[in-house]
């Protein structure tokens, strides 16, 4: 015993140990990771931040850019101004020129014309005076137009002047239109310089910032990984966690009460010895396993110092360690079980079975499955057998409690039979009495006496009644009494027990029930005599199955239904009844107005107090069930 638990103890130590590093490992696993998720996290806002300057900086680079082309624009439009001067200086110049050309020619015109006409003067200048006055006339003429001529060559060369003046002030607005326009060059020029420098840092930022995207991507996909690892490793810590819960619920079986649901046989045998003998065979193959050496292998061969019988001694050794401690939590498991922890002691033989295994995972050994399935099975025969045992108890006390229920009304009969018998005799022998009077009486005496007669006979008829009925009653054991009862102060409203009795008095049956084991009495709803009174209750009991208030065990005859659908089925099985509706729940209703002016006196003298709830209508003050 003290080696068993010097090795229990030594498991659990190993166990501990092992708890102990492996939550160290998850913690430390924890800070890395949360650790790369804060480098993540600064490396992203770091980019995000060089992102932003590198926006700035190219939406500053295409202002200045954007101001450029409009100063470029305005120069642009200067220039077409000064072009347009001189063109417009170059179209008078040729219009001027177009002028003095054609008034030379008219001015030569004008001389010939009067070279001749001189000569055509001095040749009829001797003939007519006339002709003479008018080469006068004509030589004015003449000289008007040449002194119009020589105005309009003074105008010619006025305008030539004010044309030459005017492309002089335009040659130096040309000059200076064309320093600005070096300079116009020389900013166009500084422009494109600045355009190249700023298309080259562009095409450097892009490769920097794209090498940064590759070198984040790069890094964002390690994190990436680091993070699914540890998201695996999490999920894995998580499921640990959870199983750890998950033994702690199992340990704790106040808590497994809740959390378990209702246990569900796995074996349907009629008797219990039948139980008993299928569990025997489960042990007997238990043992049969642990003489083969199968309840527990192992797939390596280790040496010990270099020795392989040293090794096949350690590795037998541990396997009975293991089973040992295995089969000892089996037993206390299986030795403990019942109706409130069956699925906690299930639980508990495999994580024994789990755990047990893990700790010798290491040497390559383990407990099997098919010898876990023969414990997991030895505990579902042993629950089922307590359960079967006790249900084969509760079915003998109820044939014992039938029996003496049908004992008491045997005896009843028997003796309302010998009662009946017993009035008879007495009518028999009062009547034979009357009868030799009434012979020697005479008169008013006489008919006295027969009038006697006729209620003794009455009465012997009555009596031979009884008599037959409790014959009947006694031969028809089937006969009996289906009752509908109640009792709202225990069990609340539309809570109905249906049952059967064979009393001679029904009623007396209704009195048991509302004994010491319920704070009120029963009240009776209906009263059905049925020759077959247990068919009766039995179609009664499977039309209100479904409303049955326990639905383990059947013998509970209480239904949650209404009352008025009791009536409907029971007439429609049995014909006609007499039933009553409201229960009088005496006592209850009694007791309800007491509590009611208790509470209203407490407060009318205390009237700071808070006004109490109103007393619950037809709830129960028990909730018991009786048998």
């Amino acid at each position: 015993m003290e080696e068993l638990l010097g090795a229990l103890l030594g498991l659990a130590l190993i166990a501990i140990a092992v708890f102990v590093g492996w939550f160290v490992k998850l913690r430390a696993e924890k800070n890395k990771l949360h650790a790369a998720r804060d480098a993540a996290e600064r490396m992203a806002t770091e980019r995000e931040q060089a992102l932003l300057a590198l926006q700035e900086r190219h939406n500053r680079i295409f202002s200045e850019l954007a101001v450029l082309q409009q100063t470029h624009a305005a120069i642009l439009n200067r220039f077409r101004g000064i072009v347009d001067a001189e063109s417009e200086r170059q179209r008078v110049l040729t219009q001027l020129e177009a002028d003095r050309s054609r008034l030379q020619r008219e001015i030569d015109r004008s001389t010939v014309e009067w070279g001749q006409a001189l000569r055509d003067v001095q040749e009829q200048h001797l003939t007519t005076g006339t002709e003479l006055e008018k080469l006068r006339q004509a030589h004015a003429a003449l000289n008007d137009v040449h002194v119009g001529l020589v105005a309009a060559e003074r105008e010619k060369r006025d305008a030539v002047e004010r044309l030459a003046s005017q492309q002089a002030q335009l040659q130096n607005e040309l000059h200076v239109m064309s320093e600005r326009l070096g300079r116009v060059a020389a900013t166009e020029q500084e422009k494109q310089r600045v355009v190249a420098q700023l298309d080259a840092d562009r095409t450097r930022l892009h490769g920097e910032v794209t090498h940064a995207k590759a070198q984040w991507e790069q890094t964002l996909q390690g994190l990436q990984g680091r993070f699914q690892q540890g998201t695996t490793e999490w999920a894995s810590l998580q499921a640990n966690i959870a199983k750890l819960r998950d033994e702690q619920s199992a340990l704790d079986e106040e808590s497994n009460l809740r959390s378990f649901g209702f246990y569900r046989p796995r074996y349907d045998f009629s008797t219990s010895d039948i139980y008993q003998g299928k569990l025997e065979q489960i042990r007997d193959r238990q043992k049969q396993m642990l003489k083969d050496k199968s309840a527990a292998l192992c797939r390596t061969l280790w040496t010990v110092n270099g020795s392989a019988t040293e090794g096949r001694k350690q590795v037998s050794q541990t396997l009975k360690l293991i089973l040992r401690a295995f089969n000892g939590e089996s037993d206390a498991a299986i030795a403990k079980v019942s109706y409130k922890n069956a699925n906690v002691m299930e639980s508990r033989i495999k994580k024994s079975w789990e755990v047990i295994n893990g700790l010798v995972g290491v040497q390559d050994c383990e407990i099997t499955k098919a010898y876990l399935d023969l414990k997991l099975q030895e505990l579902y025969l042993a629950h089922e057998y307590q359960e079967k045992v006790q249900a084969e108890k509760e079915e003998q006390r109820r044939i014992r409690e039938q029996m003496r229920e049908e004992e008491v009304a045997q005896r009843e009969l028997e003796k309302a039979r010998m009662e009946a018998e017993r009035e008879e005799l007495r009518y028999e022998e009062a009547l034979r009495k009357a009868q030799e009077e009434v012979e020697k009486a005479a008169g008013a005496k006489q008919l006295k006496l027969q009038s006697q007669i006729e209620a003794l006979q009455k009465k012997l008829e009555e009596a031979h009644a009884n008599k037959e009925r409790a014959i009947s009653r006694a031969q028809l054991t089937r006969s009996g009494h289906v009752y509908v009862i109640s009792n709202i102060g225990s069990f609340g409203e539309q809570v109905y027990k249906i049952g059967m009795t064979r009393r001679l008095d029904p009623f007396d049956r209704v009195h048991e029930l509302g004994d010491a084991s319920v704070p009120f009495e029963f009240d009776v709803h209906a009263m059905i005599y049925s020759d077959d009174a247990p068919a009766l209750e039995n179609a009664l009991h499977r039309a209100f199955h479904q409303q049955r208030i326990n639905l383990i065990n059947e013998k509970k005859e209480f239904f949650q239904v209404d009352i008025d659908e009791i009536a409907r089925i029971v007439r429609r099985m049995h014909g006609e009844i007499e039933i009553t509706r409201v229960a009088e729940a005496e006592q209850y209703r009694k007791t309800v107005a007491m509590r009611q002016e208790r509470e209203a006196a407490q407060q009318a003298s205390s009237p700071a107090r808070q006004a109490p709830q109103a007393p619950p209508q037809a709830q129960p003050l028990a909730a018991y069930a009786p048998a």
